[in-house]
């Protein structure tokens, strides 16, 4: 075996203008590849970030029904104590969950005293808040950040909003509403701080105490509109998905405070995914990663059949003559594919090396974009060591693929044709 790699070595070597340009091919491909998923990878973590952790959390628990007309935020489809007692149970049975926060969600108008305009209002509990959506206290660009995220009587409202209505911290507010019998209810507010507007969902949600919420609402009881979740792990969201949605389905309605099961709409689980529309970037992300690796089998299978088929071609007589000295064909066959494997093994190993040191780079340099409303994002591209072996191995399965064919033709020669080859 030692024998047979130090003649495809040497053959390698012979044609090495040929074999230079062709290691350089799967060279560029395996860079390409692996700094596009490193990058992308890195653009999909920070995107889906800033919707979890700083308005939806991982997963969010619903009245069924609730999702479908949340434009109108649906105060009839609100999680009865009962209810919500349920859930809060079967929360904590999941060592996943991390933390929990429930909300009441309401549309209002917003008044400074001088102009009026709509707001989409989340009555939350601070602390939990603040646990399950992290990245909510980091956007506050006006106002003090020191102590409680909030206190009742106070406001957060989004920086669209205090632009356009020329609202500052510590200016008095009112919020009105109409609560689910049709009565009207006002309140006023003190504005603690003005957060950063983000991209999608929440964009332009304020956020009052959930029991300024409910006295907002003149709820006779602790309702709430819906739960979100924080986990431990990301990464096991289908799974407590799953766990969730099955074990939640059999809570109803109303009829479950009475310990009748089977009456009134149930309980719905949603991932940030179902209720984010940019759910689909992060699929065409992974979309695109599938036919970059596509591309780069593509490359190395073209190139190194290319380079195997002329090395096949041009050395008709060398392999007659091997052949009639008694070289046996397995012998022959192993040559050639050697010759393909060590392409794919050169390349590829050049081909990581300068892709980690360029994902190095860019972390040192610090790329920054936007995205959205959001200004001075940082990238921080990284991959790990399973994509890297998974998309090495790909390139050299398709190298020793790529040779197998041209091997086999110069296993199969007749030594005496291929001695008469001109």
């Amino acid at each position: 075996m030692l024998n047979v790699l130090k003649i495809a070595l040497r053959n390698l070597a012979r044609f090495g203008r040929r074999t230079l340009l062709t290691s350089t091919l799967v060279t560029l491909g395996v860079v390409a590849v692996l700094l596009f998923v490193a990058v992308a990878g890195s653009f999909k973590a920070m995107m889906i970030g800033q919707f979890t952790d700083a308005v939806l959390g991982h997963l969010e628990v619903h009245r069924s029904g609730y999702v479908a007309s949340i434009d109108n935020l649906p105060l009839n489809l609100n999680m009865q104590p009962a209810m919500v007692e349920r859930v809060e149970q079967a929360l904590k049975r999941s060592d996943a969950v991390e933390v929990y926060s429930g909300r009441v969600k309401l549309g209002a108008m917003f008044s400074n005293f001088t102009e009026t305009t709509s707001i989409r209002v989340n009555g939350i509990d601070p602390v939990k808040e603040a646990a399950t959506t992290p990245l909510l206290p980091g956007r506050i660009i006006e106002g003090s950040k020191a102590g409680a995220l909030l206190n009742p009587g106070e406001i957060l409202i989004p920086a669209l909003l205090a632009s356009g209505m020329k609202v500052k911290t510590g200016d008095t507010v009112v919020l009105v509403a109409t609560n689910r019998e049709g009565s009207v209810n006002g309140k006023t507010f003190t504005v603690r701080a003005i957060l950063e507007s983000v991209t999608g969902p929440g964009g332009r949600d304020g956020y009052i105490h959930i029991e300024d919420a409910r006295s907002l609402l003149r709820m006779t009881q602790p309702e709430i509109s819906e739960i979100a979740v924080r986990l431990r792990n990301p990464a096991q969201l289908d799974r407590v998905y799953a766990q969730l949605s099955k074990e939640l389905s059999g809570i109803a309605g109303p009829g479950a405070e009475s310990g009748m099961a089977g009456e009134g709409p149930g309980l719905e689980v949603h991932t940030w995914a179902a209720l984010s529309p940019f759910s689909t970037i992060a699929n065409m992300i992974d979309l695109l990663t599938v036919f970059i690796k596509i591309m780069l089998v593509s490359i190395v299978l073209i190139s190194v059949m290319n380079v195997m088929v002329m090395a096949v071609y041009e050395r008709i007589r060398e392999i007659g003559m091997i052949s009639a000295i008694g070289t046996p064909p397995g012998r022959i066959l192993s040559l050639f594919l050697t010759e393909g494997l060590l392409l794919g093994l050169g390349g590829t190993a050049l081909g990581v090396a300068i892709s980690l040191g360029a994902i190095y780079a860019l972390n040192v340099w610090k790329l920054t974009f936007n995205f959205g409303q959001q200004q001075g994002l940082v990238l921080s591209p990284a991959i790990g060591a399973k994509d890297v072996a998974i998309i090495a191995g790909m390139v050299v399965l398709m190298a020793l693929l790529a040779s197998l064919q041209p091997a086999w033709k110069a296993s199969r020669m007749d030594p005496v044709r291929a001695l008469g080859h001109v």
